[in-house]
Formats: structure tokens, sequence, C-alpha cells
């Protein structure tokens, strides 16, 4: 029970770190600065955190379901219209806030956008300085600011340092034909995906046991399927 506690090893290679932590840098930096050219630096140092949280995502796990762009922006904009309709019920409290986040989850599963960090962004518009409040509906503005900006630094930053984003459709992989006398073919294992997952040298937010996990349901599902076609073909 004690060793899942500990931290699985990381595939990436420490030149992937750096890269990430280069466009999270300045991805971060040029959402803030320009934030704080239309709003105000009070109002984007406000917007700091999730921005930041952001980052991390987009840069550092860009493959990710909860990296694309419909995420973000789509988050950020449940979380903004969320957080501003209950700031001006309930006002600026801590029970406010935290309904606030919970049902940014909630839209967020709706749209297909979940996004972590809005989440906090919610709570943060709740619980707003007296500049950013003094905004009113023109923070979302300010929100949606910070959001497109990130978004497009980690779409130029990433694809310019040879990491595909967004994540588009997989390619379907080549069909390898295997002639009968060389035996059956061997079960994927989690030592095999793993090998598999550092041979991309990118960062997947995913286990190499839950995806033979998968892959083993999967098999099984298929095999049901093809057992249903043949009893099928014979009734017929």
């Amino acid at each position: 029970m004690l060793a899942r506690w500990f931290p699985a090893a990381i595939n990436t290679r420490p030149s992937e770190w750096s890269r990430a932590a280069i466009g999270m840098a300045l991805g971060t930096l040029f959402s803030v600065w320009l934030c704080s050219q239309v709003f105000g630096m009070e109002v984007a140092l406000h917007l700091l955190g999730p921005l930041g949280a952001s980052a991390v995502l987009l840069f550092a796990v860009s493959s990710g379901a909860l990296a694309q762009p419909w995420s973000i922006i789509g988050s950020y904009l449940c979380a903004g219209v969320v957080a501003l309709l209950v700031a001006r019920v309930l006002g600026p409290s801590l029970s406010g806030a935290c309904l606030a986040a919970g049902m940014t989850v909630i839209l967020m599963c709706w749209l297909r956008c979940l996004h972590p960090p809005a989440g906090g962004l919610a709570m943060t518009l709740v619980l707003a300085d007296p500049a950013s409040a003094a905004l009113g509906w023109y923070e979302l503005g300010a929100v949606l600011l910070g959001a497109g900006a990130l978004l497009s630094c980690a779409l130029a930053y990433n694809n310019a340092t040879r990491t595909r984003y967004p994540k588009g459709a997989a390619e379907a992989p080549a069909i390898i034909v295997t002639h009968p006398e060389a035996g059956p073919d061997p079960a994927i294992t989690a030592a095999d995906l793993k090998l598999a997952l550092a041979e991309m040298e990118q960062f997947y937010d995913v286990e190499p046991t839950e995806l033979e996990q998968l892959i083993h349901a999967a098999q099984t599902h298929a095999k049901r399927r093809s057992i249903g076609e043949v009893l099928a073909s014979r009734v017929a």
C-alpha cells in the first residue's frame, strides 16, 4: 500500500523539461503583461495563479485532453460567467467561491472542456480584489484575454519546438502481417508500453499499467464481438 504513494518514473528527457519550463514562463509572462496593458496590473496579477497553472498543462502536458484549445477557452468562459453570477448573488464569500467552483466543474463536464485551473479561477473571481470587482462584467474580458494570449503562445511555441499542438487525430498504425508458423502474437505488457512512451519523448498523463488494463479490456470486448458475429452468421 505504501508503494502507491511513490511517484512513477517520468518518461521524458531533461531537454523536454527545459523546453516546457521556458514555454511556461514566457507564456505566462506574455499573457499577464498583455492583460495588464488593457485592464491594469492589479487585475492581471489577480489572474496570475490560474494562468500559471494552465501554462503548466499547455506547455508540459500539451498532448493531454485537459490542455487542448477548447478546454482552456471553454473552461475559462464557464468559470468567468458562473463566478460573476455567484458574486452578484452571494457576494465575495468563501461559501460562494466554493459553490462557483463546483458549478464550474459541472458545466465544464457538460460542455466537454474540463480544465482544472478553471476551478481555481472561479474561486479567484468570486473573491476578487477591489480593482477586479470594480470591472463588473468587463472582468470576463480580462479572463478571456489572458486565456487567449496564453493559448496563442502555446500554439506558437509548442509547434516551433517540434511539439505538435493542438492534439490531432491519431494516425492509423501500420498493420503488421504475422505468419501462423511464427506463433501467436505476444501479449502487450506494461513494460512494453513504458518503452513505447519513452520513445515518444513526450509527457503523457497516464500510467503504463493503466494502459495495459485498457488494452486487455479492449481485447476482451473484441473477442466477445468476434464470437457474437460468428454466432450471428451461423444463425443466419
